[in-house]
C-alpha cells in the first residue's frame, strides 16, 4: 500500500454493519471512508462499527467524517462505534474529546454486544 492507500471493506455481525479500515485516514483517502459509510446508512444500516485496528494515522477530515457519520446516524436514531483504536489515532481521539462522544471500544466483537 502506498501513503496515500486506504483500504475500506465491510461485512456484517447481526444487526450491526462493520467496517475495516486499513491505512492512514488523511485529506486524500478520507473519502472513501465517507463514501462508504454513506451508502451503507443509503442501504438502511442502522448500527455502524468502524473497526480502527489498521489505521495508524487519522487527521482532522478523517475526524470529521467520523462526526458527520455520528451525526447521520444520530438523526435515525442509529449507533455509529469505533473498534481497535490505538496509538495515535487514539491520542488524537482523547486530545480532541471525541473519546467522549463516540462509544470507544478494544474490539469490534466488544462494540457489536454493546
Amino acid at each position: 500500500m502506498s501513503p496515500i492507500d486506504i483500504k475500506v471493506e465491510t461485512r456484517t455481525e447481526g444487526d450491526w454493519s462493520i467496517i475495516d479500515v486499513a491505512g492512514e485516514v488523511d485529506v486524500f483517502t478520507a473519502p472513501k471512508l465517507r463514501e462508504q459509510i454513506l451508502s451503507l446508512v443509503g442501504q438502511g444500516a442502522n448500527h455502524l462499527v468502524v473497526n480502527l485496528d489498521g489505521v495508524d494515522f487519522m487527521d482532522s477530515t478523517g475526524l470529521g467524517v467520523l462526526v458527520g457519520g455520528l451525526k447521520r446516524l444520530r438523526e435515525r436514531d442509529g449507533k455509529l462505534a469505533l473498534a481497535g483504536a490505538h496509538g495515535t489515532v487514539l491520542r488524537v481521539l482523547n486530545i480532541t474529546g471525541l473519546d467522549s462522544v463516540f462509544a470507544l471500544h478494544e474490539t469490534v466483537e466488544d462494540a457489536t454486544r454493546s
